[in-house]
């Protein structure tokens, strides 16, 4: 599958079930975890489990506005495909993402019995138990399962976006009165 071809199939089908509650960190790298659920392309009617986080960090140089720096994603491990490509591909179709360091580690990558309406309600309700705040649920295509965790991280990043504006207003006048 070519690249344009994953991203489109990563639009079209990536659902985020449970967003992430707890914003993200202004000032400081976040920690972004997941558990993502893909219908399993070797067994049918099983269900792929990752689970992993995105490290979501202000890099420590500045970086040209629209610049972000993807790491451990494997792209180039399971899409052949290296940063600069896709940094290129998401600049040519519009896509902005913050100039951030979005660095994503996969802690397991395991098979639950079932098909994904079973899975998707049963890491629905785990989370809720565990009163999980800061993890989110996304269900996507196997194949482009790197799209999918980007697509759900940048909407953390973009519904933390009017918080982190006030919070930097607060922070300004806090030192302005100083």
């Amino acid at each position: 599958m070519n690249i344009q071809d994953a991203w489109e199939k990563a639009l079209k089908k990536t659902e985020i079930v449970r967003p992430r509650v707890q914003p993200l960190h202004t000032f400081e790298q976040t920690h972004v975890p997941y558990t993502f659920l893909a219908q399993s392309s070797v067994n049918r009617g099983d269900t792929v489990v990752r689970k992993g986080e995105v490290i979501v960090e202000k890099p420590s140089i500045v970086l040209p506005f629209n610049m972000p720096q993807f790491d451990g994603f494997d792209f180039e491990e399971d899409m052949h495909l290296d940063e600069d490509l896709m940094k290129t591909f998401f600049l040519v179709r519009g896509i902005q993402f913050p100039s951030f360091k979005y660095n994503n580690k996969t802690a397991s990558i395991d098979i639950h019995e079932g098909k994904l309406p079973a899975a998707v309600d049963f890491y629905s309700k785990k989370l809720a138990q565990e009163e999980d705040v800061r993890s989110g649920l996304v269900i996507g295509p196997e194949e482009c399962w790197q799209f999918s965790v980007i697509i759900f991280v940048c909407g953390q990043v973009a519904r933390s976006a009017d918080s982190d504006v006030r919070r930097l207003f607060d922070d300004y006048k806090k030192f302005d009165l100083n």
